[in-house]
C-alpha cells in the first residue's frame, strides 16, 4: 500500500498534479522538511490525512508519527477509518487519550468548545508524545479556507502550542486538498466531512457522553441505510437529521421514512425531524456569531 504513497516522491510522477499543485506541495515541504520527527495531529479526515501523506513523502515514514486523538466525541468508525488510511499511507499511528469532557468549560458548550478540545489534545501531545519520540515539531491539517473562517476557535490553541499548519501557510483550499489526495489516491480523498460528535449539541447545552453516544449511534443507523453523509442534531428528545439534499426525497418514501424512525428511536430519542435546508457546516456557531455581530 505504501508505494502509493512512495511513487509520489519522484518527480517524474508529480505529472499527476497541475504546476500550481505542485509548487504548493514544494511548499509544504519546504515548511515541514526541517521538522522532523515531526508529530501530525491525525483525524483520518482529508486534510490531516494530505498532510501525514506529504510528511512521509518529505520526511520518510521513520521520522512522522501521525497522533490521533481519542474520546467520546470520536465515533468508532471513524477512528477505524483512520487507522485504515494511516495505513495505506505507511504512517505509524499514536492513540492519545483526551479528557476534555472533564473540562467544565468544554462542557459548557459555549461557541469556544474547540479551542478547549484542541488545547487538551495538544496539551496531550506536548506531555506525552513529543519527548517520548523525540519530536521537533507538530502539525495539524487546518486549510486555507478553514483559516479564514470565523468559526474556528481551535486555531488559536494551535497558535498557543506553536502548532505548525503547513497547508493553511502553502495557501491550500479544500478543493486544492482533494485534488491532492485523488492524486495520491488516497481512500478518503472524497470523504465528506466528519466534524467532532460535540458538533451536533447546540451551544450552551451540555455536552454529556449520554449525548454523545446518542448521535453516534443514529448517524451510524442512517449510514447503514445508506446515508453515506449526515449530522444529527441533538435536541434533547428531538433528532434534527441533516441529509444531503439529494437523499431528501428518499428519505421520505414510506419504507424508508420508517427505517429512519425506527433507527433513531433506538438511539433514544422520541421524535426525528427532517431538516429541508440539508447539511449545513458549522449551523450552530456561525448562527451565534451572526447574533453576537448583530
Amino acid at each position: 500500500m505504501t508505494e502509493t504513497i512512495q511513487a509520489m516522491s519522484r518527480s517524474d510522477d508529480d505529472h499527476l498534479l497541475t504546476p500550481e499543485l505542485r509548487e504548493s506541495v514544494r511548499r509544504v515541504a519546504a515548511t515541514i522538511e526541517d521538522s522532523g520527527p515531526l508529530g501530525v495531529a491525525y483525524s483520518g479526515g482529508v486534510d490531516s490525512a494530505v498532510l501525514l501523506a506529504l510528511a512521509v513523502r518529505t520526511l520518510g515514514p521513520d521520522r512522522v508519527v501521525a497522533i490521533l486523538g481519542v474520546s467520546p466525541s470520536l465515533a468508532a468508525d471513524e477512528r477505524a477509518a483512520a487507522h485504515e488510511v494511516a495505513r495505506f499511507i505507511g504512517a505509524r499511528v499514536i492513540e492519545v487519550e483526551t479528557f476534555e469532557g472533564q473540562n467544565a468549560a468544554y462542557r459548557a458548550n459555549g461557541p469556544d468548545r474547540c479551542f478547549h478540545c484542541k488545547d487538551e489534545l495538544f496539551n496531550r501531545i506536548s506531555d506525552d508524545v513529543v519527548e517520548a519520540h523525540r519530536l521537533t515539531a507538530v502539525a495539524y491539517g487546518e486549510n486555507a479556507d478553514d483559516a479564514r473562517r470565523p468559526d474556528r476557535p481551535g486555531a488559536q490553541a494551535a497558535t498557543n502550542h506553536r502548532v505548525l499548519r503547513p497547508l493553511a501557510e502553502a495557501g491550500l483550499t479544500k478543493k486544492a486538498v482533494r485534488e491532492i489526495a485523488r492524486a495520491l489516491a488516497l481512500p478518503c480523498a472524497d470523504k465528506p466531512a466528519a466534524p467532532c460528535l460535540a458538533s451536533r449539541i447546540p451551544h450552551h447545552q451540555e455536552v454529556t457522553p449520554e449525548k454523545l453516544r446518542q448521535v453516534e449511534q443514529a448517524e451510524s443507523g442512517l449510514r447503514s441505510l445508506g446515508f453515506a453523509d449526515s449530522r444529527v442534531r441533538h435536541h434533547g428528545e428531538i433528532a434534527r437529521l441533516e441529509l444531503m439534499p439529494a437523499d431528501l426525497a428518499r428519505a421520505v418514501e414510506p419504507q424508508v421514512r420508517d427505517a429512519i424512525h425506527e433507527v433513531v428511536i433506538r438511539a433514544g430519542f422520541r421524535f426525528a425531524a427532517l431538516d429541508l435546508a440539508g447539511i449545513q457546516s458549522g449551523a450552530f456557531t456561525l448562527a451565534l456569531l451572526e447574533v453576537q455581530r448583530g
